[in-house]
């Protein structure tokens, strides 16, 4: 089956009325994407101005209503809200009797699996999460990015087949993950996209610092291939001073992060005794070099300049070992 939203369905029925209850960056993406798929949006709702635009944006002529009224509308209910705001509205809804039995209500969150809708299951629902493993800018571009997008699944055995398909109909690829493992199945996402945005907003400003002018130009390559090369190699695409054991190179950062960006050099260490531990235990780093890096690493966090690592601190610091 084609993982491609099917764009022409002016001449197909709709199949499933879709409703959105909270009007973020994802859940307008997704109702509009299930539209190229054939379904028809019908009620969003959203209360800050930001959530109104992308609604009016993404989902043109959907009427804006209350949560109760979308899921009075609405076969195929997305629930796209903060992960903290999940569980109360599941139980608010279910409470005041909002939720319809065969109604399909699914939820976006990456850390919840289908037993935080089990509220709206006693109600006679049907529980799908559905995580897409993307980030969204609240803009029409998430749609076309949804097109080859691992989702998250996580269903009732007898729903996997129905959340497959709604996957495969927003141009995802379906991925089965057990409940009990979705706190860390959003963990790994969170370290590997979130952490990432951070490294590279961080990197950008030191060179920007350091007088490069077009720091975006100059890092899209590098961080491109290194991306690529993480992803065929894993832990083998390690290099730079760190992986080869260059405890001069890296004392010299340490120094010059804490002349200029000193709120970067927590990170920084962090960041680089996470790397050496995983060079040691795939062999890239020598452990006769690794004593000395260490020691920077560990002199580096208890504000010396890192130049070497006989301030007495390193045992302060064992774990990077």
């Amino acid at each position: 089956m084609s993982t491609t939203p099917q764009q022409d369905t002016k001449d197909r029925p709709a199949r499933l009325t879709v409703g959105v209850v909270g009007a973020g960056r994802v859940g307008p993406a997704l109702a509009a994407s299930l539209q190229l798929a054939g379904h028809r949006p019908v009620a969003v709702s959203g209360v800050s101005d930001a959530s109104r635009r992308r609604a009016a944006q993404l989902l043109p002529d959907v009427p804006l209503v209350s949560p109760a009224d979308v899921l009075a509308r609405a076969e195929l209910v997305l629930l796209t809200v903060p992960d903290d705001t999940l569980p109360g509205l599941v139980e608010g809804l279910a409470e005041t009797g909002a939720v319809r039995p065969g109604q399909l209500l699914v939820h976006t969150s990456g850390r919840y699996g289908a037993k935080v809708l089990d509220p709206a299951l006693r109600a006679g629902a049907l529980p799908l999460a559905l995580h897409p493993a993307m980030t969204f800018t609240g803009t029409p571009v998430d749609v076309q990015r949804l097109a080859g997008c691992s989702f998250g699944i996580t269903a009732p055995e007898e729903l996997r087949l129905a959340a497959q398909a709604l996957v495969i109909e927003m141009g995802g690829e379906p991925e089965w993950i057990a409940e009990e493992m979705r706190p860390l199945y959003h963990a790994a996402l969170a370290l590997g996209a979130n952490h990432l945005v951070t490294l590279v907003a961080q990197s950008m400003e030191l060179l920007r610092s350091a007088g490069v002018e077009a720091p975006d130009r100059m890092l899209g390559p590098l961080l491109g291939a290194a991306l690529d090369n993480a992803l065929r190699s894993g832990d083998a695409a390690l290099t730079g001073p760190v992986a080869r054991g260059d405890a001069g190179t890296v004392a010299a950062h340490v120094s010059e992060l804490r002349k200029h960006a000193p709120q970067t050099v927590s990170g920084y260490l962090a960041m680089a005794r996470a790397t050496a531990d995983r060079a040691l235990a795939h062999g890239l780093l020598k452990p006769e070099l690794a004593e000395d890096l260490l020691g920077v690493l560990a002199g580096g966090t208890n504000g010396t300049d890192g130049t070497n690592g006989t301030d007495g601190g390193r045992g302060s610091e064992g774990g990077a070992r």
